[in-house]
């Protein structure tokens, strides 16, 4: 069983969507506070990210925001967190939520959450990091994502190991139980940040 004091949150930062993500970013915030779990994400105030912050504040979690000088410049950084963390580009980004990740937890996103999302698995895949990847398919938003990675394996342009990097679960309330489940991570990697 994976050892999981953070989780990095992937997710979109458009608050034009449908009530049924925002609600589910709401409890995955409710859900990780409620748990002692820190959440570790993009730093942003608006949308998904917003909401999932927000939720772990007010039930009394900590919350870390890492977020790009360009992003914090045009004021859209999230001023009330436990700790934000500016950081020069997208990659730096992408490297410290990385670094301060036990596990990751993927809520329906655009294009910035389906990066980070394949990233991940990609650094899994080549054996950089052995941590805990759970998509959360609200809804069946990432249905075409996981079919798009069996099409993958199906072409031969993966190998059907590939299906073994992340987890699929339905609802918000089934993370906790799969990250529980998961097995301890046979290496960490050495972190890049101190």
């Amino acid at each position: 069983m994976a050892l999981v004091k953070s989780v990095c949150v992937y997710c979109g930062s458009s608050g034009r969507v449908d009530e049924t993500y925002r609600a589910a970013a709401t409890r995955l915030g409710v859900t990780l506070a409620g748990a002692g779990i820190e959440i570790v994400y993009g730093g942003g105030r608006v949308g998904l990210m917003g909401l999932v912050a927000d939720a772990a504040l007010a039930s009394g979690g900590r919350v870390t925001g890492i977020i790009p000088i360009h992003l914090h410049d045009r004021e859209v950084g999230h001023s009330g967190l436990s700790e934000l963390v500016v950081v020069e580009n997208m990659h730096d980004r992408k490297r410290r939520m990385f670094d301060l990740a036990d596990a990751f937890a993927v809520l329906p996103g655009g294009l910035g959450t389906l990066d980070e999302t394949i990233e991940m698995l990609t650094w899994k895949q080549l054996g950089l990091h052995d941590k805990p990847i759970v998509i959360i398919d609200v809804a069946g938003y990432w249905a075409p994502l996981i079919e798009l990675i069996d099409h993958a394996v199906a072409s031969g342009f993966a190998g059907r190991s590939a299906l073994q990097l992340f987890r699929v679960v339905r609802r918000v309330e089934d993370l906790l139980p799969a990250l529980a489940a998961a097995p301890t991570p046979a290496f960490a990697p050495e972190p890049r940040y101190v």
